[in-house]
């Protein structure tokens, strides 16, 4: 677990930790920078007693991830956010995937969203993968939060990318995917937590990031003339798009809502502007499913 805060939801997130049935978890908290230490220490010890807490300079999450895999002794890890949670038996459904599916990379779980009281606001609706293609068009649901990796391919691929400070984690899953297959625990075992704090309210920011991660796997994959991986990446990139009128209409009503209406519109413009053709994108896809 990365984190910079005492975030609110924090001793939760250990809590849901200590509680994993598993026989052998091994939790390793990284500081990165945070300005008061000793807070997030009582938090964590008095949650989970026998987590180790590493200190760094502030670095970025993608470095303070890397540093808690690589101080990690288990053959298969786990990325755990501030704010999230598992349910007691998650570990041990996954790692039990894992070890009767030996060619496999990657496990990934059904995960719910959740809201800061801790409501279900979207029940899981995650679906079996097929093929790389399918995690490359994502498809389904594969975030870092519901994923267990194998350690050995996980290093193999070269962990986070420490440049990226938004959607790494998809950046690592489509690395992992070129390497192996992935496999689904269909249980609800992970809870991830909706609030104004975390990183899906950068509706902006996390479009162009995701833009810019997916163009660079697709010239990748036409560079080694891979036609049908670098058109798995094009419909990814129509996703992107559909994504940003979803977080920029989602954000405007909000807006709206507190009649701040400058905003509002700068949103719509905005989603106008990067993705002109999304909206009718996504009623073509209702109408093909029709």
């Amino acid at each position: 677990m990365a984190t910079n805060r005492v975030s609110p939801f924090l001793a939760a997130a250990l809590e849901s930790l200590a509680d994993q049935t598993h026989p052998r978890v091994e939790v390793i908290v990284v500081d990165d920078g945070s300005p008061d230490p000793e807070a997030i220490e009582a938090t964590v010890m008095a949650a989970t007693p026998s987590a180790r807490i590493l200190r760094r300079s502030p670095a970025g999450v993608s470095a303070a991830r890397n540093a808690g895999a690589s101080a990690a002794t288990g053959e298969l890890l786990v990325f755990f956010d501030d704010d999230d949670l598992s349910a007691p038996e998650r570990l041990s459904r996954q790692a039990t995937r894992l070890s009767s599916t030996p060619a496999a990379v990657a496990c990934y779980c059904g995960m719910r969203t959740i809201d800061a009281e801790g409501r279900v606001l979207v029940e899981a609706d995650q679906t079996a993968v097929r093929d790389r293609l399918d995690v490359a068009r994502r498809r389904t649901g594969i975030l870092l939060g519901n994923l267990m990796v194998r350690r050995t391919e996980f290093e193999a691929v070269g962990g986070f990318d420490t440049s990226l400070t938004l959607a790494e984690d998809l950046d690592l899953v489509l690395n992992l995917s070129e390497r192996g297959d992935f496999v689904f625990e269909p249980e609800a075992l992970f809870d991830y937590r909706l609030h104004g704090g975390n990183n899906t309210s950068r509706h902006r920011e996390l479009t162009a990031s995701i833009d810019r991660i997916v163009r660079t796997h697709r010239s990748r994959a036409q560079l080694v003339g891979d036609s049908a991986l670098a058109d798995a990446h094009s419909e990814s990139l129509r996703a992107n798009a559909r994504f940003a009128w979803w977080g920029a209409m989602r954000h405007a009503r909000g807006e709206v809502r507190a009649k701040r209406w400058g905003p509002a519109l700068s949103d719509a413009f905005w989603a106008a502007r990067i993705a002109p053709s999304a909206p009718f994108d996504a009623v073509g896809r209702r109408l093909r499913r029709r």
